[in-house]
């Protein structure tokens, strides 16, 4: 890790320091390079850094520089002197760049996010006119907003995963304890729907219920309240003020937040390393088992883990227990073979992801960059573990 030099550095440290810089950067870079529109810290980084999460620290690593965090299309980045990175600004006539595109991870930081429970929420009693679903300019009755006044927003959200963590010894030998996960589609009494599309794929890991990792809750439109309850009616009234998704009875409400999420993700390490089972990928996005780059995915980790925004992570995939058939024979089932006739092989690495909206007990991550698809109940490590 690279820290920042203070003022009355000496020479010797300098030094040293410039030298540690040149062993981490890429070979045959420019001299220059003009940052674009489009670009993220990343994608910089990775051109010119073996390791694109330690663009902060090394960014730092110069006191010329008054923001490492703040880079803007336009700024030319200077890579000539003792591969030390400088700066020249630009016009700065645009927004600075982010870690990652905001337009693809846009949807899950507006529209998801992670609870406890639900059941306590205002829900969705009734329509107008007794309908099945309801949209923009219709009207929602709503129970629960005793005390409410008219002219509040609200979201309309629905619960639609159920993240668990179960405790197994199956997948590793008997001395190694792991952690499976599991993720379920839920309508709102927490069971499986019918006939809804999720954002997740489902995990196939054992069934059980096991420990609460969170409900997530998709927001599905937003409401303005027009009437609390009077004159011994027990249910508010809610128009649907937005073109979202239609509402049905039993969706819950929660109050609109102005901006409940990040829009600058700068990679860094995580600040601490996880119990081996603890960190999985628990589900990826649009129902697919496995996500390449600029993929989301679900991970078991959040803030209580002390994961934040710009964490990056590497994912691997859990080595298998596999029968030593030099020592057994080829003919023996894998059932009947016990412990000492395994032999644990090594994880293999995937990929890395970068977090971006953190939770509790449950983050959201995008995939970076890999070697090979990142798969629901693979591991997640310091971006620095050994291949």
């Amino acid at each position: 890790m690279f820290k920042p030099f203070r003022a009355v550095a000496t020479a010797a440290l300098l030094t040293i320091a410039t030298y540690a810089l040149a062993a981490e950067m890429q070979g045959g870079h420019p001299d220059t390079y003009v940052v674009k529109r489009g670009d993220t810290l990343w994608d910089i980084a990775g051109r010119f850094l073996k390791r694109p999460w330690l663009w902060p620290e090394i960014w730092q690593a110069n006191p010329q520089i008054k923001n490492p965090h703040l880079i803007y299309p336009g700024d030319v980045i200077s890579l000539a002197y003792l591969d030390r990175l400088g700066v020249q600004p630009g016009p700065r006539e645009e927004a600075p760049i982010t870690g990652i595109p905001l337009s693809q991870v846009e949807p899950f930081l507006k529209n998801l996010r992670v609870v406890d429970s639900f059941e306590q929420l205002p829900y969705v009693v009734s329509l107008e006119e007794d309908r099945l679903r309801g949209s923009q300019g219709q009207v929602a009755y709503i129970k629960g907003l005793s005390g409410a006044e008219a002219g509040q927003r609200y979201a309309v959200v629905r619960p639609t995963q159920r993240y668990s963590r179960l405790t197994s010894d199956k997948c590793c030998d008997v001395n190694h304890r792991t952690t499976d996960l599991r993720s379920h589609d839920l309508d709102f009494n927490g069971r499986i729907p019918s006939g809804f599309q999720a954002m997740w794929s489902d995990s196939t890991l054992p069934q059980g219920r096991g420990d609460l990792l969170g409900y997530e809750l998709m927001q599905l439109t937003t409401g303005t309240l027009s009437r609390g309850e009077v004159g011994g009616v027990g249910a508010s009234t809610l128009v649907i003020d937005d073109a979202g998704r239609e509402v049905r009875v039993g969706d819950r409400l929660i109050p609109v937040e102005a901006q409940p999420y990040d829009l600058q993700f700068f990679p860094h390490p995580p600040k601490q390393e996880f119990q081996y089972g603890h960190a999985r990928v628990l589900a990826v996005a649009d129902q697919m088992t496995s996500g390449g780059a600029r993929d989301v995915v679900a991970l078991s980790v959040g803030r209580l883990d002390g994961i934040d925004n710009g964490t990056v992570l590497s994912t691997w995939r859990v080595g298998r227990n596999v029968v030593d058939r030099v020592k057994v024979g080829a003919e023996r089932s894998e059932d009947t073979v016990g412990h000492a006739s395994k032999v644990r092989v090594p994880d293999e690495y995937a990929g890395h992801v970068m977090i971006f909206r953190t939770f509790d007990k449950v983050s959201y991550g995008l995939v970076m960059e890999g070697v090979r698809p990142t798969r629901i109940g693979y591991e997640l490590k310091h971006p620095d573990a050994p291949y």
